[in-house]
């Protein structure tokens, strides 16, 4: 998996495509929570569940599904006056796609099963070809360590790098207006 920093900083980037009029302190920790919250099947080794079944870990609260249906949830609870209007709608893409975004960077990690992307329906594990991001350790105490540090940098160059940029991008501030501003203040 990729670490909760990685997580956030793509529902952050995600959140950015949104208009201001939807954005606000509960949109973005809702939408950080959301890109988190599927590890908290992590429990599951806990509970002796293997790691490759339905609730294992990357199983179905990895899955587009469950994307779906706590994207869905999470707008019934916090934006019910909005559920049946198109601002609802976009509050129901949000959380979708930031949940989603979790099990995309899972899927690029160079460890563990695979992702679950199609449970309930198909419960095989997948991964992208391409598998750049080091799987982060699971345990705050494995987190602190050199593995932690490498996921960290790892994380830093494949997903902080292309999230900045794409916030840059929507944002549509480029480099060179950023230059030219600040010959501007010298």
């Amino acid at each position: 998996m990729a670490s909760i920093f990685g997580h956030a900083l793509t529902s952050i980037a995600i959140g950015n495509t949104f208009s201001k009029t939807v954005q606000n302190w509960k949109f973005w920790i809702l939408g950080i929570l959301c890109s988190i919250i599927p590890d908290a099947d992590v429990i599951s080794f806990k509970l002796g569940i293997p790691y490759e079944a339905f609730w294992g870990h990357r199983g179905f609260t990895h899955s587009f599904m469950f994307a779906l249906i706590l994207g869905s949830l999470i707008t019934i609870l916090f934006y019910r006056k909005h559920l049946m209007s198109h601002k609802g709608i976009i509050y129901v893409l949000f959380f979708t796609v930031c949940t989603a975004s979790h099990s995309i960077l899972d899927a690029l990690t160079d460890g563990g099963l695979g992702v679950a992307f199609f449970s309930p329906f198909d419960n095989t594990r997948y991964f992208f070809p391409w598998r750049p991001i080091k799987v982060s350790p699971i345990g705050i105490a494995n987190f602190f360590s050199e593995w932690g540090k490498t996921v960290l940098l790892s994380e830093l160059i494949w997903i902080g790098i292309p999230n900045l940029l794409y916030i840059l991008l929507v944002k549509g501030i480029s480099i060179n207006s950023f230059l030219s501003k600040n010959k501007e203040n010298e």
